[in-house]
């Protein structure tokens, strides 16, 4: 037990000092899985491997550019503003203590806002933002990994078979676990985008600065499910009440709960099965510990990396208890 112990201390280490490989590597892997049904399918369709992946490739690339073109502005900007959000927040807070000093409840502004202080949260968010948009500096070996990773992967069966032989029973579990990966990747980015359309059109309706950038971030922290859309909820709900006023910030609210609702709950469990989630708890210790380990994007892919191991354990009869306790 001590040796376990201290080898996973001993991996968890390496893998932190190794984290400016590690983390583009495994955004690489990310969005290589995400985009193999698209491969596959033009695979199926006759199309040449090569020119296969040249399509997805472009196909990555104008994503990329048209995120860069659209959210990096509105990312500047809002950094540009922080400042200003941030103290007229401050106010608008000082504002709603004194209120509630004349309804007979009496709260110390200066103590109150030493320990809670909803203008830290705009500066925590936008600074996690940043540590993303740095990671993304390493576009070319995040997209020159995704290529090889692409070119690679229709070639794998064939490897994996000669690799173990006629064991056609373990080939056929590595199948099943690489297709659950798939189906769930395939699934959970469909649904994120839905989100992410759905939040972004909704903060637009109602006037609330950035709604393409709010967006993108209820889009990349649905794969964080039940605490992702409460953290990409602060944000913009904060950012609605200093703008406009609190009747907007509770509609705001009201949208990502909506959104919660009918694509966490409803959708999600309905499609992938009720097997495929996980313990809120488990959810909650892998952000921390995957944010402690890798980072901002550590967080973005903590769920998704957990939920791979879950499959991963579930097709193993002696480790299937840990995925039953882990959902």
């Amino acid at each position: 037990m001590l040796i376990t112990v201290a080898s996973f201390v001993i991996v968890v280490a390496g893998m932190r000092a190794a984290q400016p490989i590690i983390v583009p590597f495994l955004l690489s892997a990310f969005i290589a899985v995400i985009f193999t049904a698209p491969l596959f399918w033009l695979d199926r369709k006759g199309v040449p491997k090569v020119i296969a992946v040249l399509i997805v490739l472009m196909g990555i690339m104008v994503i990329g550019l048209i995120m860069i073109v659209l959210v990096g502005t509105s990312l500047q900007d809002f950094s540009d503003e922080l400042p200003a959000y941030q103290a007229q927040l401050q106010q608008e807070t000082t504002k709603i203590i004194a209120w509630l000093g004349n309804k007979g409840i009496n709260i110390s502004d200066q103590e109150l806002l030493k320990h809670v202080n909803p203008g830290s949260a705009m500066k925590l968010f936008a600074g996690t933002l940043d540590s993303f948009r740095k990671v993304l500096t390493n576009a070319f070996l995040i997209v020159l990994t995704v290529i090889f990773i692409l070119l690679e992967v229709s070639g794998f069966p064939d490897k994996l078979r000669v690799a173990l032989g006629d064991t056609e029973s373990s080939f056929g579990s590595f199948s099943k676990i690489t297709n659950g990966i798939k189906r769930y990747m395939a699934i959970k980015t469909l649904t994120s985008l839905a989100t992410g359309i759905f939040v972004g059109i909704w903060l637009a309706i109602l006037g609330v600065d950035y709604p393409v950038l709010w967006g993108l971030v209820a889009f990349l922290l649905n794969y964080v499910p039940n605490i992702g859309s409460i953290i990409a909820a602060i944000p913009a709900v904060l950012l609605s009440f200093i703008q406009i006023d609190m009747f907007h910030a509770l509609f705001a609210a009201l949208g990502y709960v909506i959104v919660n609702i009918v694509i966490g709950s409803v959708i999600e469990p309905r499609v992938m099965g009720r097997g495929m989630g996980l313990s809120t708890l488990v959810v909650f210790l892998s952000l921390v510990f995957w944010g402690w380990v890798l980072g901002p994007v550590g967080m973005l892919l903590s769920v998704p990396l957990t939920m791979i191991l879950k499959i991963a354990l579930e097709h193993n009869e002696d480790t299937r208890w840990i995925a039953v306790l882990l959902g």
